[in-house]
């Protein structure tokens, strides 16, 4: 068969075969980096499409003129990054890369609403395979082999034009210009519709696929590693116990329950329909905080903000993750702290000090081989405890939850009381009847072991014992069509960040730090936040530091 050419420099490519099914597609690294451009336009920003043309009127021609823009913006960016990052050499493996991640996350973000900001990046990095199995699913590998499987075949039988190095030189940064001067061109008939829209929803841009993971992952990794090279900057330098300590009679032990993915909404105590908390709600000395708010809507950000002393109203993620926690203060006084976890770690408030991370693998009837019930954290929590020094400890317990979207794996089969259930990860292929049963039924797996955790300190009565619990952040399930959790906080539902909180102390505990219960009790029924926890708890255990605020003590008020 002839071959066919076109204008050599750039767009150079030709057809040969030498029997039927053998051929060949010869293409520059210019053409391939503009047709790999256009693919993921038009098979992987639907949402952000969708999000941007939203309300327009498709009958006024602006709108035409807007989301022709959009299109030739989103083909001009990546073309040009695309021109930067590719090589004869690189080209391919990096597009088979790039079309499988950015198939998987389109699929993700389709199905539940996904925005890969830096936080969604770091969820994912630190996610561990357990967890990450459980998003597997059939529908994921068929969407994944349409959209990525399909090109990297065509892929398989393109080869990179051979050229100069010197006219490489020369024509790579002329494409480059010329994919600029095409996002500007495209941009500035429509700027003001463009700026206001970039201004006023800026979270939309963490849907531009695959540039939003590119760029985010660039941030992570950067904004990472700067803090390994530095180290964690010390908080705790002045921290030591007040004076009320030395009349103390008792050693103390107090333990934080860390939730995942309760929403307060579904919370039995907060007056839901369902009793989802049937053992709480029989105990006595219980105190519910039904208006408590997240600091973040995802466990990467939660976690290492409600630990830090600057909280969502000083929100700096960078800070927060370079300066100790709540822990380490607290350690530096003396008291020992111990982290119990049953789910992927700390996020780093525990680093460097004690921590139990649960074998999953253990033979018991609260195990399966992959995930524990989190009854089994109190299980082996003697040994952790007199290993202290002096006796006093603060006990973090991590829990698994209610983390979806298996939620059906929660909770034991002797608690699936809500039925008919949503027994598959794929959540797509159940009602939202069945995935709130499910998800109900793993609120009392947590009314359980909050419950049994009480028991347990009861039984300790040669300290003075005290829980207080609170979830990480909230969950969607279904309402607008979003499900599970993790969107940008600035434009997340209140199911995202509403979370339950509830609190119990032992007589001799409440007596020994002069708080008063009915004061707490009253203070419950205003708002209060993960921001308050640091504070407040350094407050309630009478520890002293410069980094203690009382503007954020939920509890200053009701200590004598």
């Amino acid at each position: 068969m002839k071959s066919l050419s076109v204008p050599r420099a750039v767009f150079s490519r030709y057809w040969s075969r030498s029997t039927l099914p053998s051929w060949h597609l010869v293409v520059s690294a210019e053409l391939l980096a503009l047709i790999a451009s256009l693919y993921f336009t038009l098979t992987a920003n639907h949402l952000f499409l969708n999000s941007a043309l939203q309300g327009r009127d498709w009958g006024d021609h602006k709108t035409w003129l807007l989301a022709i823009a959009l299109l030739l913006a989103i083909t001009g960016i990546h073309t040009a990054l695309f021109l930067i990052l590719f090589s004869r050499r690189t080209a391919k493996p990096l597009l088979i890369t790039l079309l499988v991640i950015t198939a998987a996350a389109s699929y993700y973000m389709n199905r539940y609403t996904v925005f890969f900001n830096g936080e969604m990046i770091r969820n994912i990095l630190r996610t561990d395979f357990k967890e990450a199995s459980e998003l597997l699913s059939l529908d994921m590998l068929l969407h994944i082999l349409l959209y990525a499987g399909v090109p990297i075949a065509l892929l398989s039988r393109m080869h990179i034009a051979k050229r100069r190095w010197t006219r490489t030189l020369w024509i790579r940064p002329l494409c480059v210009i010329a994919a600029a001067v095409v996002t500007v061109a495209a941009v500035l008939p429509v700027f003001q519709d463009f700026s206001a829209m970039m201004r006023n929803q800026k979270e939309m841009r963490f849907l531009i696929m695959p540039g939003a993971y590119l760029t985010s992952f660039t941030r992570v990794l950067a904004s990472d590693g700067k803090q390994a090279a530095t180290g964690r900057i010390s908080i705790s330098e002045d921290a030591r116990l007040g004076a009320l300590w030395a009349h103390r009679s008792k050693p103390m032990l107090f333990v934080l329950v860390v939730g995942e993915t309760t929403r307060a909404a579904n919370w039995g105590l907060n007056g839901y329909a369902r009793q989802t908390t049937p053992r709480l709600a029989s105990l006595e000395g219980i105190i519910n905080f039904p208006y408590a708010t997240s600091c973040g809507t995802n466990t990467e950000v939660s976690v290492p903000c409600m630990f830090s002393p600057f909280g969502r109203h000083d929100y700096d993620e960078e800070k927060i993750r370079s300066h100790e926690s709540l822990l380490h203060l607290i350690h530096r006084t003396g008291i020992s702290t111990v982290w119990r976890d049953n789910q992927s770690g700390c996020k780093g408030v525990c680093d460097g000090l004690p921590m139990t991370h649960i074998d999953t693998s253990q033979k018991s009837p609260l195990c399966d081989g992959e995930r524990c019930l989190d009854d089994i954290l109190t299980e082996g929590m003697d040994t952790d405890i007199q290993r202290a020094p002096n006796g006093n400890v603060f006990v973090v317990l991590h829990q698994l939850g209610n983390h979806g979207p298996a939620y059906y794996k929660r909770y034991p089969p002797e608690l699936r009381r809500f039925v008919p259930t949503c027994d598959t990860a794929d959540l797509g292929k159940c009602t939202k009847e069945q995935i709130v049963n499910a998800y109900d039924n793993g609120v009392l797996g947590t009314d359980r072991m909050l419950a049994s955790t009480i028991a347990y300190l009861k039984t300790q009565t040669h300290y003075d014992t005290a829980m207080l619990y609170l979830s990480d952040h909230g969950e969607s399930l279904g309402e607008h069509g979003i499900f599970l959790h993790g969107l940008p906080y600035s434009i997340a539902p209140k199911e995202q960040t509403q979370i339950p909180m509830v609190m119990w102390m032992s007589s001799g505990f409440s007596s020994s730090f002069g708080i008063n219960r009915d004061c707490i009790s009253r203070r419950a029924n205003q708002p209060i936040s993960q921001d308050h926890l640091f504070h407040s708890l350094l407050g309630l255990l009478r520890i002293e530091s410069k980094q203690y605020d009382p503007a954020w003590d939920a509890f200053k008020g009701c200590r004598a």
